[in-house]
């Protein structure tokens, strides 16, 4: 994990161009969609590193095409908060209809 959090904090230095100390500062929700998209549920369980990577990807081209359309910043936090709402509610229906049929 330490090597993976050397590499997160690299990429975004490389992204920001400088190192401040509160640079993560916010990302949470954007952190926790990706995983949720890629498949790992709120309500406990298991998660594949692959589906989370996945996740990051879609939930990161959202995030670009939303900066490429010059939409306001508050904007794009609604965008995710939604998209999130919606991968939960989906996970939601998929483990009631999975325990109806056992």
């Amino acid at each position: 994990m330490g090597l993976l959090y050397a590499v997160a904090g690299l990429v975004l230095v490389a992204r920001l161009a400088s190192a401040p100390p509160t640079a993560g500062a916010g990302l949470e929700l954007n952190v926790i969609a990706a995983a949720v998209i890629g498949g790992t549920s709120l309500l406990g369980g298991r998660g594949v590193v692959g589906g989370a990577v996945i996740g990051a990807l879609l939930m990161e081209s959202l995030s670009n095409g939303m900066s490429l359309m010059n939409l306001p910043s508050a904007y794009q936090s609604i965008a995710v908060g939604l998209v999130l709402l919606f991968a939960v509610y989906a996970d939601i229906r998929g483990r009631g209809r999975s325990s109806s049929t056992d």
